[in-house]
């Protein structure tokens, strides 16, 4: 009796299969960096989110259709994601709130970097993060957070609904 699946063709099926569900399910991630610089006294952050994510984004929360990667108007694109950001990440340092100064972005490959820092940061014991980028578009969004003071590193994610963590150094 011949068998009626070759276990080759069986293994090439399956993984078609996969590959397809993978693509039909696209993940949603940002990762953020925040990086105390003792030498300077500031947090310097940077944010990771995919563009057209983040175009999405600006379009849905501030009615704005602004193109990343080519901007009509530089300003406007820089102010939007300024705006978004301030109001959807959040930091407090020893229980104080901190406001974010935009440095600016670039996109790389498919990712526009965001760049913020706060400055007159004289040390960091204890940082709480509230981070909730692309939550309102994405129901499955995570945000993974890096923060780094002296030579100690601590990570967290934050899987859409959760939004705050503290570290504590």
């Amino acid at each position: 009796m011949k068998k009626l699946f070759n276990p080759l063709i069986l293994c090439v099926i399956t993984s078609l299969f996969i590959t397809l569900l993978a693509y039909a399910h696209p993940f949603y991630v940002s990762i953020s960096s925040i990086d105390f610089n003792s030498n300077k006294k500031q947090l310097e952050i940077s944010c990771r989110i995919f563009y057209d994510d983040l175009e999405l984004t600006l379009k849905n929360q501030q009615k704005q259709k602004i193109d990343i990667i080519n901007p009509k108007n530089k300003a406007q694109a820089d102010s939007a994601i300024a705006n978004y950001i301030r109001n959807n990440f959040r930091i407090k340092i020893e229980g104080q709130s901190k406001n974010l100064s935009y440095v600016g972005y670039e996109v790389e490959d498919d990712v526009a970097w965001c760049y913020f820092v706060i400055p007159q940061v004289q040390q960091v014991n204890k940082i709480s993060i509230t981070n909730q980028l692309l939550f309102q578009d994405f129901k499955t969004q995570s945000n993974i957070l890096h923060v780094t003071v002296g030579k100690n590193r601590k990570s967290a994610k934050l899987d859409n609904p959760k939004r705050t963590v503290d570290f504590v150094f």
